[in-house]
């Protein structure tokens, strides 16, 4: 008796979801584009948002922005809901450590009362501003339309949250958890001339109802400001005076606003590329807002910095704004 083995090769019947063959193909569709693409509902809504009738629950009006297409908007990273918690998971457990070693060493006994003071009033009010961050992103989440941008603002929403908590933990860190330096910060935020500027900027944008272009103030703007000066030229003048051990309580800040920008960045150059008429849009915005970033970061910058100027700060917006379609831009406005 023998005995015989056969392999069979068996044929899928269909590749993939129905609506994502008519988008891509007959083909195998990657786990991202399976939970990212024609999933958010076009049709046959039950009701009008209560809070705006004249609007549908998923209304493309909510910019002024045009798209044929709004899921265009492909993330660069590739995030959805797994992908994204593993990625930031891992971010979070690097920052962790960073936190741990800090306090285990007693790294804070190392600064200076001059740097400690630099910190508290010239870092630590940021936890607001990184507030209305996440609000914006927020903004995005709700009223944009399109999943491939709706949950990539909703992530960097949360991404907004985590930095403002950190930026938070480390005012914990110098007064060792009694809450007096964020106090010390919530007064200067409120009340010290060098935050009043930011201040009204980040409160008046809460006004906005065009999420679009609060996604050009935030990811565009004020972003690279954040990067170039509060995470570049602050952390220089920390490094100068004895304060470089606290770089490594702020890497997780810089780690994401690099890879926000990478998104925001892909976001912005599709927008400009779609028509005449969303680039002359995205200009006026920026023509519109830019001033108000300068004023708010050049106050602030004469507080926090040996030398008060901005040009780092202006240069990276005149820098990604140009990457993303030679946008020029009036630095002098």
């Amino acid at each position: 008796m023998t005995l015989e083995i056969k392999t069979s090769n068996l044929q899928p019947i269909r590749q993939t979801y129905a609506y994502i063959e008519r988008r891509f193909g007959a083909k195998p569709a990657t786990r991202y584009q399976e939970v990212s693409f024609d999933i958010q509902a076009s049709t046959n809504f039950h009701y009008r948002p209560l809070w705006k009738p004249d609007k549908t629950l998923n209304d493309k009006t909510h910019t002024a922005l045009q798209m044929q297409d709004w899921y265009v908007f492909k993330d660069p990273r590739q995030f959805y809901y797994g992908a994204y918690v593993q990625h930031r998971a891992r971010l979070q457990d690097t920052a962790e450590s960073h936190y741990a070693f800090f306090e285990k060493r007693q790294l804070v006994n190392n600064l200076s009362d001059e740097v400690k003071q630099k910190i508290i009033q010239c870092l630590l009010p940021f936890r607001y501003v990184e507030q209305t961050a996440n609000l914006h992103m927020m903004s995005g989440s709700a009223y944009g339309y399109g999943t491939v941008i709706t949950q990539a603002c909703i992530f960097a929403a949360m991404d907004r949250l985590g930095m403002a908590q950190y930026i938070s933990r480390i005012g914990l860190i110098l007064d060792g958890n009694t809450g007096e330096s964020l106090q010390q910060a919530k007064h200067a935020w409120l009340n010290d001339e060098t935050w009043q500027p930011l201040r009204k900027l980040c409160e008046q944008s809460l006004t906005e109802q065009d999420w679009f272009k609060l996604y050009i103030l935030q990811n565009l703007l004020i972003d690279s400001m954040l990067q170039e000066l509060v995470f570049g030229q602050l952390d220089e003048w920390l490094v100068e005076n004895g304060g470089r051990d606290i770089a490594i309580l702020t890497e997780f800040m810089k780690d994401c606003l690099t890879d926000l920008a990478k998104w925001s960045d892909s976001v912005l150059k599709t927008a400009i590329s779609e028509s005449e008429d969303n680039k002359t849009l995205i200009q006026s915005w920026i023509t519109e807002l830019l001033p108000q970033v300068k004023q708010a970061f050049s106050a602030w910058a004469q507080t926090a910095l040996t030398d008060s100027g901005i040009d780092s700060g202006l240069n990276k917006i005149s820098e990604r704004s140009k990457k993303a379609g030679n946008i020029l831009l009036d630095l002098a406005a």
